[in-house]
């Protein structure tokens, strides 16, 4: 596949297996982004998370265009980011999953306001509507207006990834 020149009209022979290894030394949070589109609720876990603007409050995540979940997440006119805590790594392994129903038990969750899939101990709720994608290399960039948000346990440290594993903040 032909590499698309920068804006210098210069391209980048970088691997792939090089890129990810490089980028897996930065940490990252930890979401699950949830939604409600018929049949039933889906959900994905992204570690590409990101505030993007306060006024107007947006966020923004990645998700890879062969995501079979993204579709799902589409159909539904809201989504919730659930931000998780340190002790939610199984949740996060499991909505990376796949086939796999990602809302069975042990998942603990209930409906938030727009029929959007809240999971129980998350350490924040933000409630969004779709604002803009865009198509970015092989992944979408999926941008969401914050219309509400709901707080969990604010002393619940952060779930971070770092070289392809789940952990836990230590502040200094």
């Amino acid at each position: 596949m032909a590499r698309p020149a920068s804006v210098t009209g210069r391209t980048s022979d970088i691997d792939g297996d090089r890129f990810r290894s490089a980028l897996g030394r930065h940490a990252a949070g930890v979401v699950v982004v949830t939604a409600r589109p018929e049949p039933g609720p889906a959900g994905l876990t992204a570690t590409s998370f990101t505030s993007v603007s306060v006024e107007p409050p947006l966020v923004s995540f990645y998700v890879a265009q062969s995501s079979t979940t993204l579709p799902q997440l589409r159909a539904a006119p809201t989504f919730a980011v659930n931000l998780l805590g340190h002790d939610q790594a199984a949740l996060a392994g499991r909505f990376a999953s796949r086939n796999v129903d990602r809302f069975a038990e042990p998942t603990r969750w209930r409906n938030g306001p727009g029929g959007e899939p809240l999971l129980e101990g998350a350490s924040a709720h933000l409630l969004c509507e779709w604002y803009t994608t865009h198509a970015v290399g092989d992944h979408w960039l999926i941008v969401g207006l914050v219309t509400e948000i709901e707080f969990g346990d604010a002393e619940t440290p952060p779930l971070v990834y770092h070289r392809g594993r789940f952990g836990r903040f230590h502040p200094e």
